[in-house]
């Protein structure tokens, strides 16, 4: 259901230029976890921008999503060191942990898991990030302690 208020309160904030999309699905994507159709529309109408192109940029870029996402974003590192480094068994044991497959939700909204190509610190991979703590040369055994943090 559209929270036309909450709604309204972002797009207040900016000037209703066409040119002010990406900053405005950037607020609508912080404020709501993901992109909802229904305010798409709405911003569609008030930037004059065509559904269409709202769809391609909110597809494009990976920092944008068209379904909900959990309150923790998991994100585990697959680039090459952290691959060879155990990253596949990192995955899968998150994965099997929260009963959840990479690119999807837990039931309960927890919890986003996803795979990365790089977190950008090779030296110590294995490497896992929740929101936006990282976590280094992380093995399975870590993983029930790490997740216990974030947990309701």
């Amino acid at each position: 259901m559209m929270d036309l208020e909450r709604l309204e309160g972002i797009l207040n904030r900016f000037e209703g230029d066409p040119t002010d999309l990406i900053p405005v699905l950037q607020e609508i994507q912080d404020n709501y976890n993901y992109l909802p159709k229904d305010e798409l529309k709405v911003v569609a109408q008030r930037l004059n921008v065509p559904l269409t192109q709202i769809y391609s940029v909110a597809t494009f870029y990976k920092m944008f999503s068209l379904v909900p996402k959990g309150r923790h974003q998991l994100k585990v590192c697959l680039g090459t060191t952290c691959h060879l480094k155990g990253g596949p068994r990192l995955v899968e044991s998150v994965g099997n942990r929260l009963g959840v497959e990479p690119g999807y939700t837990t039931k309960d909204g927890n919890f986003s898991l996803e795979t990365v190509g790089c977190l950008g610190s090779c030296a110590q991979a294995p490497m896992m990030m929740v929101d936006d703590k990282y976590y280094a040369r992380v093995t399975v055994d870590k993983v029930p302690k790490i997740l216990k943090m974030y947990q309701k």
